[in-house]
């Protein structure tokens, strides 16, 4: 088992940024791969950046250059890095792990609301 415990959501003027935090903890070793998604209010799920256990980087196209994953593998965490706010980024977002065996874990989520 994983669990993963989001962090740094929040009210952000638009234009702002933030860094949200995933810790995890439980079977750090199975995990083969993290991600950040979002879900804004009537929306689909939508994936955000992926990072894998050798430190590989993805993000879909849609996303490309104001979101940034990156990893502290002493202190079992992942970050995601938001810059430039709009308000159309105000969703919940969520932390997933995926362990070796295609295993998907989640987060409670954390809530970013952006004002413009």
């Amino acid at each position: 088992q994983v669990q993963l415990v989001e962090s740094g959501g929040g009210l952000v003027q638009a234009g702002g940024s933030l860094r949200l935090s995933c810790a995890a903890s439980g079977s750090i070793s199975t995990i083969k791969a993290m991600g950040w998604y979002r879900q804004a209010p009537g929306k689909q799920r939508e994936l955000l950046a992926t990072i894998t256990s050798g430190g590989s980087t993805k993000y879909p196209d849609s996303v490309k250059g104001r979101f940034t994953i990156s990893r502290d593998n002493a202190n079992n965490t992942v970050y995601l890095q938001i810059n430039s706010l709009k308000p159309e980024d105000s969703a919940v977002y969520y932390c997933n792990a995926v362990s070796v065996w295609g295993i998907p874990y989640w987060g409670q989520g954390t809530q970013v609301t952006v004002s413009s």
